[in-house]
């Protein structure tokens, strides 16, 4: 009596390795842009902490402040990043009339061409490198 020995051969390992290459060369691209678009969340809310700042700055102080980073009652008290550091914050130009502030995008963060830049003014018009960003 013979017995055949059953196993997977060489072609069939070849071709499992092949259709997983095929699926992770369209999944991984697909995921990074995913999570692209997940961190833009932190920009946003980076700015929209820094827009109600300023405005508790203005009822404080009938000004605007362009200092971000000094604590309270000269400054915003904020970062100059957000908590992850995949934006950098900045005051563009404050008075007593109004703001801009804008979060550029920095690091791994900066792949996201499509969304470098958000901004932000005094009447809360938000602006982006792409109109549908926010």
């Amino acid at each position: 009596m013979q017995t055949k020995n059953r196993g997977v051969t060489l072609i069939e390992l070849v071709v499992v390795v092949a259709i997983l290459a095929l699926l992770a060369s369209i999944a991984v691209p697909s995921y990074r842009q995913y999570v692209l678009r997940s961190n833009r969340a932190e920009a946003k809310s980076a700015l929209l902490n820094l827009a109600a700042a300023q405005e508790k700055f203005y009822l404080q102080n009938n000004t605007y402040t362009d200092e971000l980073t000094d604590a309270p009652p000269s400054g915003l008290g904020l970062g100059s990043t957000t908590e992850t550091g995949l934006y950098t914050i900045e005051v563009d130009a404050a008075d007593d009339e109004g703001f801009t502030a804008t979060a550029t995008a920095t690091g791994t963060q900066a792949q996201d061409s499509r969304c470098a830049e958000f901004g932000i003014d005094q009447a809360g018009a938000r602006t982006a490198t792409s109109a549908d960003c926010w």
